[in-house]
């Protein structure tokens, strides 16, 4: 229970917080954006956006086609690379840091994280053409019906299958 003090005010209640005035003003659209963008930007830099649209001018065509921007967290720029280009870049980073900062600004990049990934310069492998199914296997003891069907064109893959081996 709270007392009360001797200038009769009562110690341990607190007023309820004013609530947050709204404004009924007009404002210019420039005004909004930073409050509407911080969101996206602390999940994805506005550094990053630059350095992925960039990639190609700021690299080489070569090193584009076998690399791909991923993250930029903390001055650390994650790459995607394919197969042993990650050996070349170990060798390339200052160079590559040196790029990105020229670019970008002193000091967005300092260090390079490099990941293996199949699919970097966002091409992604090739898939085998897709072939005819194979004829379904007659069940002649068995009802019409889509189990009948369904069971027919397992036995017909799993024959194709055993073909195959």
């Amino acid at each position: 229970m709270a007392k009360d003090r001797t200038d009769g005010k009562r110690v341990g209640i607190t007023a309820p917080p004013p609530e947050p005035r709204r404004a009924l003003t007009m404002r210019s659209l420039g005004a909004l954006i930073p409050t509407v963008a911080r969101p996206a930007f602390r999940r994805h830099p506005a550094a990053l956006a630059q350095v992925m649209t960039d990639w190609a001018e700021i690299v080489g065509p070569d090193l584009a086609r076998c690399t791909v921007p991923r993250r930029l967290s903390a001055g650390v720029l994650t790459l995607g690379c394919a197969g042993p280009v990650a050996m070349e870049l170990q060798h390339l980073a200052p160079e590559l840091i040196a790029r990105v900062n020229r670019s970008c600004g002193h000091g967005t990049v300092r260090s390079l994280k490099l990941v293996q990934d199949m699919v970097a310069g966002g091409v992604p492998p090739p898939r085998p053409a897709p072939r005819d199914p194979p004829p379904p296997v007659p069940i002649p003891d068995m009802q019409e019906g889509p189990l009948k069907e369904a069971l027919a064109a397992l036995g017909a893959r799993i024959r194709e299958r055993n073909k195959r081996k």
